[in-house]
């Protein structure tokens, strides 16, 4: 957390400048909405530090963050699934005669508190592939929901070309 006790929302002091102020940085699918917010043109330091909280708030709405303390994942380019917090994971494993076999699963993760990963496994051999990327899908919204209040928007908007085709 910040110095300031809000998340993404820092304090500047340099005096060899003559800067004071919050300085509110926001990132989320690959957008950074950043600002700072003088003292001296606010009126005064807590002016300045709600101005902050109210800008933080309006920029994370429009780039469809939720609202949370916690680290919120956003897209990447090594998400074999597409959708954030769901990836298929391939196993080899040997059989008791030494023959190789492929395990296919969609593994689902999500923090229910800072610190903590959980993480579930569907398997594509008992649901088929559709069945079981359907299933994950369902897993993580249920989570983000209990996570953030809601579902990441970005995150599924995304992926609705991805859950159409599979």
């Amino acid at each position: 957390m910040a110095k300031s006790g809000y998340k993404g929302i820092c304090r500047i002091d340099q005096p060899s400048r003559n800067t004071f102020g919050w300085y509110v940085r926001v990132m989320f699918s690959g957008q950074t909405r950043c600002k700072f917010f003088s003292d001296k043109s606010s009126g005064s330091k807590k002016k300045a530090l709600e101005a902050a909280i109210l800008y933080r708030n309006k920029a994370e709405k429009e780039l469809g963050r939720p609202r949370t303390d916690r680290i919120v994942a956003s897209r990447t380019s090594r998400n074999s699934s597409g959708i954030t917090g769901v990836r298929l994971r391939k196993q080899v494993v040997r059989t008791d005669k030494g023959e190789r076999v492929i395990n296919k699963y969609y593994v689902v993760n999500w923090s229910p508190w800072p610190g903590k990963i959980c993480t579930k496994m569907v398997s594509v051999e008992e649901y088929g592939e559709r069945g079981a990327l359907l299933r994950a899908c369902r897993i993580r919204r249920a989570k983000e929901r209990e996570m953030y209040g809601s579902e990441v928007k970005a995150n599924w908007s995304a992926s609705l070309a991805k859950l159409l085709t599979a």
